[in-house]
């Protein structure tokens, strides 16, 4: 499972560059990832934003948790519209951000799911999206050995995965199951965002403002390399 509208352009790059792409539901939710949060651009500063959950108890999965039902969507689209009414790009993605934004499901699964179908099709990324609690393995299993559970039910021959998931794999327990292990880093990309400085890891919603999307379809499809664990990072 990855954060709302996804924490910055090497997701995307992810997605766009697999032939098939597995969206954890059955996995523990976390207070300390980015499940529900995200970073957006206010007055040249990144500024927090989140989604709001029904309390609950310890050890759910995502699926299984909740959008608090005080959840202000309106006021949360008021806060992007303050943030970005002056980004050229403003007036082509506003409709689709509220689109993502006051979707009116409650499961958190669902919403996530909704907003990474959503922006993908804006991007014209076309890759297969399987639902991890869709195919049938063994369910218990944990980290890598799940990883691997997954890539032989459907007949992976590469496992592409972010580059801050070096420290979670063995290329060597991937080899010997006839998978060849790889990691994915975008390049280096600043663009304008009408302050002093720019600011980076902010969230897709940052680049839509900002970028024609002709310029960022090609970042998305084209500006990342792949490369081995341990292999010296190139910017």
């Amino acid at each position: 499972m990855q954060p709302y509208f996804a924490p910055y352009l090497g997701y995307w790059n992810l997605l766009a560059c697999a032939d098939k792409f597995v969206l954890y539901d059955n996995i523990q939710f976390t207070q300390r990832g980015w499940i529900t949060r995200n970073r957006m651009l206010l007055n040249g500063a990144p500024s927090t934003f989140s989604l709001p959950l029904k309390h609950d108890r310890e050890g759910l999965h995502v699926r299984d948790r909740y959008l608090a039902p005080d959840f202000n969507r309106e006021g949360l689209l008021r806060r992007i519209e303050g943030a970005y009414r002056k980004a050229p790009q403003y007036k082509a993605v506003y409709s689709l951000i509220a689109s993502v934004i006051l979707y009116s499901a409650d499961n958190l699964f669902d919403y996530l799911h909704h907003s990474i179908l959503r922006l993908a099709d804006f991007l014209e990324i076309r890759t297969p999206i399987v639902v991890s609690s869709d195919i049938p393995i063994n369910h218990a299993l944990r980290g890598q050995s799940k990883v691997l559970a997954i890539c032989e039910a459907l007949g992976a021959a590469q496992y592409v995965n972010a580059q801050g998931g070096q420290a979670l794999y063995d290329p060597k327990a991937f080899a010997t199951r006839g998978i060849d292990l790889k990691f994915i880093r975008a390049k280096r990309y600043e663009y304008a965002q009408g302050c002093a400085q720019y600011v980076p890891w902010l969230s897709i919603v940052d680049a839509m403002m900002h970028l024609s999307r002709e310029r960022l379809l090609w970042i998305v499809h084209h500006h990342f390399e792949l490369f081995d664990k341990g292999e010296s990072q190139c910017l």
